[in-house]
């Protein structure tokens, strides 16, 4: 029988703690369950484990205990790792004693999964330096100021790359426990707990949800100003060009410059500026998509429908259908 370790951090923990921990021993026992009811035997043995007898979370609302201390499992095939509150230096000295361990068992052949800011706790091991890592989009300025060798994809839903996965956020972990399940168990088997657990399947992107609000956590002076004038430029279209000019800087540092601060080009960054003020119109107004359109300075409506499904995940019809029922009635 294999083993799965469900972490329980040591360091501060938060409702989104209790909620990955209790949900991951639910779908991996709903997972066992089917397979004891198809004749099979049970595939995984679960516990809970830490190096602290107990973790309080939530003002002591929760308390965590684990089942077992981490010193007592030799080896273990797959250690899955619960959100944690992991944006400061003390929460990651806390957690020293399970980052080795987690280590130690990762080149000893088990595999590891993240769940949204718990991917903060395993790039601080090292082990995510140039992988691909997914997590909270509203933490992704974050993690890249605080693990910039790590290659983050915040838009995508789940990564999955020699034998690491990573999630997205929020509860989008569930959808990272049915695709575990379709990979150590099989599809049916996925199938099974989607229908048991009503998870939908086969997400894999956590574009539809990303509120964009700029990269600004950064010292240049000159970015700011000039990610601030492209914002109060919707209807224009701005060139990188103009930028430059008006900044009076020279157009291939200017690029660098802007790139560094904000992980965009500036013409990225004006089509995602473009994009949620257009998201935020289908959402809260009766526009018609032509009419959104124009106001955010797009002219053709194949490259709007295509930039926005890009940053998006869904065309413009689709978000507005889902995103505003009222407005899905009116025609274009």
């Amino acid at each position: 029988m294999k083993h799965i370790t469900i972490i329980v951090p040591a360091g501060k923990g938060t409702l989104a703690t209790v909620t990955c921990i209790a949900s991951a021993i639910e779908v991996f026992a709903t997972a066992n369950n089917y397979w004891k009811q198809s004749g099979k035997k049970e595939l995984f043995r679960i516990e809970s484990a830490g190096v602290s007898k107990k973790t309080e979370i939530y003002d002591s609302m929760f308390t965590v205990k684990p089942q077992i201390n981490i010193s007592a499992i030799e080896k273990t095939n797959l250690i899955i790792i619960p959100p944690v509150a992991y944006h400061d230096t003390k929460t990651i000295k806390e957690d020293q004693l399970l980052l080795k361990w987690i280590t130690q068992q990762y080149k000893r052949g088990a595999q590891i999964a993240t769940m949204c800011s718990g991917a903060f706790m395993l790039a601080s091991s090292g082990l995510l330096n140039g992988k691909n890592c997914s997590t909270h989009w509203v933490h992704a300025d974050t993690f890249q100021a605080m693990f910039p060798e790590v290659k983050l994809q915040a838009d995508q839903l789940i990564t999955d790359e020699n034998g690491i996965y990573t999630n997205g956020g929020a509860y989008s972990f569930l959808n990272l426990l049915i695709y575990l399940v379709e990979k150590y168990y099989n599809r049916q088997t996925a199938i099974y707990c989607s229908k048991m657990c009503q998870i939908e399947m086969d997400r894999n992107s956590q574009s539809p949800f990303t509120i964009f609000t700029g990269q600004k956590q950064h010292g240049d002076e000159m970015v700011k100003k000039a990610q601030t004038y492209i914002e109060s430029k919707l209807d224009e279209k701005v060139s990188t060009g103009h930028l430059s000019s008006r900044f009076s800087v020279g157009r291939r540092n200017f690029d660098r410059r802007f790139i560094k601060a904000t992980g965009n080009t500036p013409i990225e960054y004006a089509q995602r500026v473009k994009i949620e003020a257009a998201k935020k119109a289908f959402e809260t107004t009766l526009k018609t998509i032509n009419e959104v359109m124009y106001e955010v300075g797009y002219t053709d409506a194949k490259a709007f429908r295509e930039v926005f499904k890009k940053l998006t995940g869904m065309s413009p019809l689709e978000y507005r259908a889902r995103y505003n029922k009222e407005n899905s009635l009116k025609v274009v």
